[in-house]
This record gives structure tokens, C-alpha cells and sequence, in this order.
């Protein structure tokens, strides 16, 4: 007897299927992905499959399904930017500020005043640009974009000069060398790994040079028998001065804070590159400046009207609800308001103020401890560098500890673990998260 006539219909595996809310239209294929493996799996002869373990599997189809929808994770990890985590949050206040533009129509591209057709780039990028001292400035999707747009617009099929130790590769694979190819200009590079001085740039500037690119050190630090050219110098030099400024920290003295922190060290700024006599400078709109995904495009306006007319500018152009949000975290630090952004509060929360809501947790948790941890800036920004801060440790051994660092991620909530077992760093946890993490970390100390 062949036991594949008797599998089930699909609609008696959908009606047996958990209901997960997902889309029936979902549970169908999950169903018929079941049924279809089954009827492959047997043949004549062969045991039938029963009923339930072929919903079984139609179920499991599901949850690998739901499990990949995006959904809010609490981030336990001490790294505030953290990448695959989605880098900087964004608060309630950024979003309730530009709903309704988001849920409407808006004037993106539309200049009320007189009716006529309007810029995309006169709202976040403008404001982007006072905030930082610039004279003009656009916005694209990210600054691995910004940069490809920049060499595209302004050196196609000229010359740019490089240091050799700024030749680097980031996250993702990006490297510096192959986005200028694919730019379509020429790499031109000078000095060593560990030390470019002016000379070495003036030797190789000629009437083919079109940029001096300057790069920053996303993920790593030079420390050592080092030397770089400031941008201050590399004005000197004639051709204009493009800055590749990645972290996004719009001005090095923090003027948004009470004191500038001591773990942001020589961080470089973007209106410090601008005062120092870059004419473009690019960087991240989701790392140290707090706003959503995207790549920020500041400098001369003649300049950024050159970028902004180039025809892979309206390929890597922002959509209205990014400009949106960025343009509310532009009027923010406008206000010198951008500690209240998510990024910046958790990042300045004193250690006093974590070790009390840490010890409160750790009061709630069998075998829990209060331990002194470092955060990082993760996302290719402050390599190197770290923040004090306090954690909530359950100790363990190593299986143990991933064990429970497992039911911690199947409750929403991504820890590390280290030699103290698992570590749950509180300055990159909202305080509203606290109990659901102490609750988590209960039902996680059993395992």
C-alpha cells in the first residue's frame, strides 16, 4: 500500500496548525511545505506519517517564519551601536514629532510658497548643515553611498589621493580601495601603514588630482611610532578636501553636554573637519549623531550642488520618513537638546545611576550579581575605547552560560557571555525594560 494517499489535505493541516498570527496565506505554504516533504520522504511500502507529526512540522515551518519578522529585542550587550541589533535607537519623541508626516502627504518635494516643484534636500540635509557649520548638505541611505557618491560626482576619471594606512575595509566587506573603483576615479596612494606626513601628499598632487580623500579608522586604532596629516594641513594642498568622517559626531566639543566624556578621546568631529578647511565631509546618520539609518553630505554649496545633481544621487536618495526623523534629530541638536536623544542618554547615564537599578535587579534574581563592566561604541565607532558601566551577572559554568544566554534571546533579550558568567550590561538597557530583564533572568537562572 502507498502510504501518500493517505496524507492529509492541506486545509485539515492549516485547521490543526497553531495559530501564530501569521497570514493564512503563510500557514498554506507552511502546510503544503509539510505535506509536499512527506510525500517525498515515503514511498509504497514505507509506515504512513501520522496526522500529527506532519503538523508538527507545518508548525515549526511557521515559527521559522515568525522568528525572522523584525520584532524589538532588548539589547544587553553594553555595545550602543550595535549593528545587527539595528545601531542607534531612535526615541518615542523623534517619532510622535514626524507621524504625521510619515502617515501623509508632506512637502518633500514641493515648495508651498508658490506651487512650484521643491528640493528633498531642503529639509534634514539644510538643518544637518547649520548644526555642523556647513554651507549645504544632502542625505542618502547610508555612508558607504555617501562616499561612492562623493568620488563619483567630483572624480570620476581623475585622480585621488589616499593615505595608505586609511585604505581600510569596515564592516560588511566595505573596503575604501574598491568603492573608489567602482567610483570610477583613480586611487592614488601615498605615505606608509603607519605614517603619512604632507610630503608625502604634495609629491603625488598633480593637475589629474581631483581630491585628497582623508578616512576615518572606523574599527580600529593606531597607536605607536604613528603620524598623520590633519585636515588643517591637507588644505594647504589645493585640491579639495574630501573627509570621510564615518561616526557622525557633529562637533568634537559636545556642546549638547554638561562636560565633553573622557572615552570619546580624539574622536574626530564633523564641524571640526569643516572649520579645518574640508569642502565635503560624509558620515553616518546612525552611529554617534543618534538618527535613523542613512549617509549625511555636508560641505560648500557648490560642491554639494555637484553631488547633489549627479545621477546616482536620486538612486541613493533618503525616503520622506527617514528625512523626517533625521530632520527632528537635526532640530534637536539645533535646540542643544541631543542628550535627550536614546544614544547620547544612555551613553553619559552616570555609573551610580546603573549600579542602583542593578542591584534591584540582582535582588529579584537567585544567584545574581552586580559586577562593574565596560560598554563600546560598537558600529565602527570609538575603536578602541570603552565606558564604564555595571552589569547584572549570572555565574556559570561555560555550557551553563550559553544555555541561559539562549533562553534569554528566545525571551527577547541579547546578553554576552564572559568569564563571569552571563552578563547583562545596563547602560545599553532602557529602564523600562528592567523588569521584564529581571523576570528573564529568573526563568534563566534555572537552566
Amino acid at each position: 500500500m502507498d502510504p501518500r494517499r493517505d496524507l492529509p489535505s492541506i486545509e485539515q493541516v492549516v485547521a490543526a496548525m497553531k495559530d501564530d498570527d501569521l497570514p493564512r496565506t503563510l500557514l498554506v505554504q507552511c502546510a503544503r511545505q509539510a505535506v509536499d516533504d512527506a510525500r517525498d520522504q515515503v514511498g509504497p511500502g514505507d509506515q504512513p506519517i501520522e496526522f500529527n507529526d506532519l503538523v508538527e512540522v507545518a508548525d515549526a515551518n511557521a515559527q521559522s517564519i515568525t522568528a525572522a519578522l523584525l520584532r524589538p529585542l532588548i539589547n544587553a550587550t553594553g555595545v550602543l551601536i550595535h549593528t545587527n541589533l539595528g545601531r542607534a535607537p531612535l526615541g518615542a519623541e523623534t517619532f510622535s514629532a514626524v507621524r504625521a508626516v510619515a502617515t501623509g502627504y508632506s512637502n518633500l518635494e514641493y515648495e508651498v510658497a508658490d506651487g512650484s516643484r521643491g528640493s528633498r534636500h531642503a529639509h534634514a540635509g539644510q538643518l544637518l548643515a547649520r548644526a555642523c557649520g556647513a554651507e549645504a548638505g544632502i542625505v542618502v541611505n547610508n555612508n558607504a553611498a555617501a562616499v561612492l557618491l562623493v568620488l563619483g560626482a567630483l572624480a570620476r576619471g581623475r585622480e585621488v589621493v589616499v593615505s595608505r594606512g586609511e585604505l581600510v575595509e569596515i564592516g560588511g566587506g566595505f573596503r575604501v580601495p574598491e568603492i573608489m573603483e567602482e567610483s570610477g576615479c583613480q586611487l592614488v596612494e601615498v605615505g606608509t601603514t603607519n605614517k603619512t606626513r604632507l610630503a608625502d601628499y604634495s609629491t603625488k598632487i598633480s593637475e589629474s588630482t581631483a581630491l585628497v580623500l582623508k578616512v576615518h579608522s572606523s574599527n580600529y586604532r593606531m597607536i605607536g611610532f604613528t603620524e598623520a596629516t590633519s585636515v588643517e594641513e591637507l588644505a594647504t594642498l589645493g585640491p579639495t578636501v574630501v573627509v570621510d568622517a564615518g561616526s557622525g559626531l557633529l562637533d568634537s566639543t559636545t556642546p549638547w553636554l554638561e562636560h565633553r566624556p573622557n572615552w570619546l578621546a580624539d574622536e574626530p568631529g564633523v564641524r571640526q573637519a569643516i572649520d579645518a578647511g574640508a569642502g565635503v565631509v560624509t558620515f553616518s546618520g546612525d552611529k554617534l549623531l543618534g538618527g535613523p539609518q542613512s549617509g549625511v553630505i555636508v560641505g560648500s554649496t557648490s560642491l554639494i550642488t555637484q553631488i547633489a545633481s549627479h545621477p546616482l544621487a536620486r538612486a541613493m536618495r533618503a525616503d520622506k520618513i527617514t528625512l523626517a526623523l533625521l530632520q527632528q534629530v537635526a532640530l534637536t541638536y539645533l535646540a542643544g537638546e541631543a542628550r535627550a536623544l536614546p544614544l547620547w542618554r544612555m551613553a553619559t547615564i552616570s555609573v551610580e545611576e546603573l549600579r542602583v537599578r542593578a542591584e534591584k535587579i540582582a535582588t529579584q534574581v537567585d544567584g545574581a550579581k552586580v559586577i562593574d563592566t565596560e560598554a563600546v561604541g560598537g558600529g565602527g565607532s570609538l575603536p578602541g575605547l570603552t565606558i564604564p558601566s555595571i552589569g547584572v551577572a549570572l555565574e556559570g559554568t561555560g555550557k551553563e552560560s550559553e544555555r541561559r544566554a539562549a533562553h534569554l534571546r528566545a525571551e527577547s533579550v541579547v546578553a554576552r557571555v564572559g568569564d563571569d558568567g552571563v552578563i547583562c550590561d545596563l547602560r545599553t538597557v532602557d529602564p523600562s525594560d528592567d523588569e521584564h530583564l529581571a523576570q528573564t533572568l529568573t526563568r534563566a537562572s534555572t537552566r
